[in-house]
């Protein structure tokens, strides 16, 4: 899949989150409130990349790693649609840019 083809997946899944969201809390997220999950997410992220280093004891580390990062990919692919940032045009200035440092 490329980044548009993930973008729309995530989207899928972010409207059946919006339904949740309108059925348990009377109305669907902010982009604010996704941006606060995604940070909560990185929290996570943080503990199984402290596992990894062998300072937290916790199993399966693999997949759970492997499925943190996806949550945070669909977090920001999310974000960025909500924001209409085209993310792989992002991506690729971004890292232009950075290279430019290095010569």
């Amino acid at each position: 899949m490329n980044i548009k083809e993930l973008t729309q997946r995530a989207m899928v899944i972010r409207g059946k989150y919006l339904e949740l969201e309108k059925s348990k809390y009377g109305r669907e997220w902010t982009t604010s409130e996704i941006a606060q999950g995604f940070v909560g997410d990185v929290g996570d992220l943080m503990k199984l990349v402290m596992a990894k280093a062998g300072i937290r004891d916790l199993e399966d580390v693999d997949e759970k790693l492997k499925h943190e990062l996806a949550d945070c990919l669909w977090s920001l692919l999310v974000i960025a649609r909500q924001y209409d940032i085209d993310l792989e045009t992002a991506f690729v200035r971004t890292m232009n840019e950075l290279e430019q440092r290095f010569k």
